[in-house]
């Protein structure tokens, strides 16, 4: 931690500003909202969508991170993960962090309800206040099961793109919606496994603090089975076809794999190893959902 006088000298840049916005975070949460914006578009995605749907889910989710860093402050100086943060370092002040996060919220809403639709701008700014809000300043320190309740807002993405494209809500949208939401529990816990002590210090009540590391290895990999189960539903309900049948196949059974080794080795390393797969496995199931898409229907 740094004193107030460094506080009161240290000059903000712009970099200290994008560290508040989570940028790895928020590029994973738009490919999936470009995601469902393609897949809800009979032809390629109008542009306008594309530019200001993403632009204004984007600022949005900047803000809600901008939140996240400013309600955890405290604890990020803690934990050996978070503690360069710019809020625990004293790169941004207090003061700053809350003006940047409002005006990158009001910024996003305005773009979504001029150039996108109210529909689309008030389910993104509810996805804020469930993330911003509801999780971070409740669930996560109430419940071990804050991260399955509160997945549910970083799940939303895909239906605010879908919802950009169209106007109005869909099925198929929340089959997205649900995947991810799915996906949030092993991905969160498996890192929770690797930085346990760190967050016994905190006193967040998260699952391996609260049930003990095997308890929840043995959630992720039952989450893993079930997280297979439900990303082959697009298939068979005839919403993609058989280039994401094999993939969504074989990116969920190595995801099973690393939780089987997760739950059986002593080695709390393999909680980062799987943590860092279950990335890379959201980022290629989107992908391989949108390019068969594009092969399945024949999109120009």
């Amino acid at each position: 931690m740094t004193t107030n006088s460094a506080l009161d000298t240290h000059k903000t840049t712009w970099r200290d500003y994008l560290d508040l916005c989570k940028l790895r975070v928020v590029l994973l949460m738009l490919i999936t909202a470009y995601v469902g914006m393609a897949l809800a578009s009979p032809t390629l995605v109008p542009w306008h969508a594309t530019v200001f749907g993403l632009l204004g889910i984007g600022l949005l989710a900047c803000s809600a991170a901008a939140v996240n860093h400013l309600v955890d402050r405290r604890i990020d100086a803690i934990m050996g993960r978070t503690k360069y943060r710019p809020l625990p370092t004293g790169r941004v002040s207090v003061k700053k962090a809350i003006i940047f996060a409002i005006i990158l919220g009001i910024l996003g809403f305005l773009t979504l309800v001029i150039w996108v639709n109210l529909l689309t701008a008030w389910l993104t700014l509810l996805t804020l206040v469930g993330y911003a809000g509801i999780y971070t300043m409740y669930l996560k320190r109430a419940t071990s099961q804050n991260i399955v309740i509160g997945g549910l807002a970083g799940a939303m993405p895909p239906l605010l793109g879908w919802t950009a494209v169209t106007g109005h809500l869909d099925f198929n949208a929340w089959l997205l919606v649900l995947i991810i939401f799915v996906w949030t529990p092993p991905h969160f816990w498996a890192l929770a496994i690797f930085r346990h002590e760190e967050y016994s210090k905190v006193e967040i009540p998260m699952l391996t603090t609260t049930h003990g590391l095997k308890y929840t290895r043995n959630s992720v990999l039952i989450y893993t089975f079930a997280l297979l189960f439900v990303s082959l539903i697009p298939y068979f309900i005839g919403m993609s076809g058989m280039l994401y049948l094999v993939g969504a196949s074989v990116l969920g059974i190595i995801f099973i794999v690393y939780a089987f080794i997760l739950r059986f080795s002593s080695d709390l390393r393999w909680g980062m190893k799987t943590f860092r797969y279950s990335i890379i496995y959201l980022f290629l199931l989107f992908i391989i959902l949108l390019v068969d898409h594009y092969l399945l229907f024949g999109v120009h």
